[in-house]
């Protein structure tokens, strides 16, 4: 009771509205109705209880994640929910599960990959649960570099078959979630070759497990790949390995909306623009984006609401103890994290927009944008990730010895989160491929070709390198203007230097490699920039 009296008479504190906050947090009045009506009806239903799944065998914890999965698409059934209220609810109930890929990825690459016909044939099925899909690409031997993917698959012109093969130990598909034990088909990312052609990495929908009794089909060798960090958290997911000896798949399960396969075997680019396939891409980023803001509001709530009850020395004449959250080395720690969470809340909005402005442009055949929201896209996923792994560890820490106990909920929210930094492109990777983005965009500066979107800013050249900061009072930096300037004086200043030094190599592929702790520093510049702007 004393602890809800003191989080009570926190709250009694704020100088706003906490109602509107709310609804500031969840984007609108009607977002927020929706994620209290679904976490209430979360909460009320012993099925979702979570309170004793870290004491779980592995064997038990997958047995429970089955067990709510299954309940949750019941209640979604029942209750005739939205998408929207559907994917609210399945993440309120907090627990990794196959369900994440299906939804997550199986459903979007066909979706954004297949053709009309492939629509009515696949996603029917997958909506209905019918059929249940995991997204096949990453390989024991290649994960970032995707066009070093081995698997292949080989068009037979006399069967009109593609014949799917794991010619290599290190071809094996390593970590697709949902794989080891529940996926029954999956998109499966191969090398298509004709004749004696490699025409590069196409996606294939392939059935892995019989629809009667789930056993592995002929040629198809599947498992879990085992147990991950920590001894409950992501162990709830059954990652997988799949290797192919020589399955053959029909022609028109290859996802033909950008490119195709004739009956005669010849390959053939169709009339929608390759592009197009980026735009699913820009909405898996924009995705995991949001989900950092929730993450890390998670960590910071955690840890605030232990700083507000935990009292520690400071006592005066026999009185009570200071509350931590009054020590300056608490606020200074936790209160960066907590503003953090709404800068991520609030791009992660804006990659929304940005999702949905590409996805209209690509379909009217205007890429000009693109490599922009590729850029940024893939900066945003690699800073917002690394950032809230980091603050939910520090958030363990503010909770000194207690935030070492599973019971915080801080070490299973770690273990959970920290794959983010891995999955869909590593971090480093990707800041590498933001910056040299904006190594391009640095070289077209004096072509008269104007820099847009969220570079716009280094259209101002001469002005960011010579502006000086002219603040002279404490209050100033809480103009926006001022603090914006700031950002885009430092990530400008940043990218000329690598820029500078980059020319200075006759072989610039030497001069990227050389450098690359400096343009990876000048990329987050880019990416923070980002985030305050928006």
């Amino acid at each position: 009771m004393e602890a809800l009296d003191y989080h009570a008479e926190e709250r009694r504190k704020a100088e706003f509205d906490l109602e509107e906050m709310k609804i500031v947090w969840a984007g609108s009045r009607q977002n927020y109705e929706i994620s209290d009506r679904m976490a209430r009806l979360v909460a009320s239903d012993p099925v979702f209880r979570k309170d004793n799944r870290t004491m779980l065998s592995r064997k038990d914890l997958f047995k429970d994640t089955l067990r709510k999965a299954a309940h949750a698409w019941k209640r979604i059934i029942e209750l005739r929910l939205s998408e929207e209220e559907a994917h609210m609810l399945r993440s309120y109930v907090d627990q990794p599960a196959f369900t994440d890929l299906h939804w997550g990825m199986f459903i979007p690459a066909i979706k954004g990959q297949g053709t009309e016909e492939q629509h009515e044939k696949w996603l029917p099925m997958a909506y209905k649960m019918q059929i249940i899909g995991c997204y096949a690409q990453t390989e024991l031997g290649h994960g970032s570099n995707v066009q070093g993917l081995e698997t292949t698959a080989t068009f037979d012109p006399q069967t009109d078959e593609f014949v799917i093969h794991s010619p290599t130990l290190t071809s094996s598909k390593w970590w697709p979630g949902g794989l080891g034990k529940v996926s029954t088909h999956a998109v499966v990312y191969a090398r298509l070759i004709t004749g004696a052609q490699d025409h590069g990495v196409h996606g294939f929908i392939v059935q892995l497990r019989s629809l009667d009794d789930h056993s592995p089909l002929p040629g198809i060798t599947v498992g879990d790949i085992g147990m991950k960090f920590g001894s409950g958290a992501y162990n709830s997911m059954d990652n997988g390995l799949l290797r192919f000896d020589h399955v053959r798949i029909p022609r028109n399960q290859m996802l033909m909306r950008v490119s195709q396969v004739t009956r005669e075997g010849k390959f053939v680019q169709s009339d929608v623009p390759r592009q197009l396939v980026y735009g699913t891409m820009v909405y898996v980023r924009q995705t995991i984006v949001s989900d950092a803001s929730c993450a890390l509001a998670r960590a910071v709530c955690i840890a605030t609401r232990y700083s507000a009850v935990r009292r520690q020395f400071g006592s005066q004449n026999g009185g009570p103890e200071t509350q931590v959250i009054d020590y300056k080395t608490q606020q200074s720690r936790l209160f960066p994290l907590l503003a953090s969470a709404y800068a991520f809340r609030f791009v992660g909005e804006w990659l929304k927009w940005l999702y949905t402005d590409v996805t209209q442009r690509l379909q009217a055949s205007d890429f000009s944008t693109l490599p922009e929201a590729h850029a940024c896209t893939a900066g945003l996923k690699s800073m917002t990730t690394s950032v809230t792994a980091d603050a939910i560890e520090e958030c363990r820490k503010l909770c000194g010895g207690h935030g070492y106990l599973s019971n915080s909920g801080l070490p299973e929210l770690f273990a959970v989160y920290i794959p983010t930094c891995t999955y869909e492109g590593d971090n480093v990777v990707l800041l590498l491929q933001v910056a040299r983005f904006l190594m391009k965009t640095v070289s077209q500066l004096g072509s008269g070709k104007k820099p847009v979107g969220t570079t716009a800013y280094m259209g101002r050249a001469e002005h960011l390198m010579q502006c000086r900061c002219e603040v002279e009072r404490a209050e100033d930096w809480l103009k926006p203007s001022v603090i914006l300037e700031a950002f885009e004086a430092r990530a400008f200043r940043m990218s000329i230097a690598c820029a500078k030094n980059l020319s200075k190599f006759s072989n610039p592929e030497d001069g990227f490699s050389e450098l690359s702790p400096d343009l990876l520093e000048a990329a987050i510049a880019h990416c923070q920039l980002i985030v305050v702007s928006k």
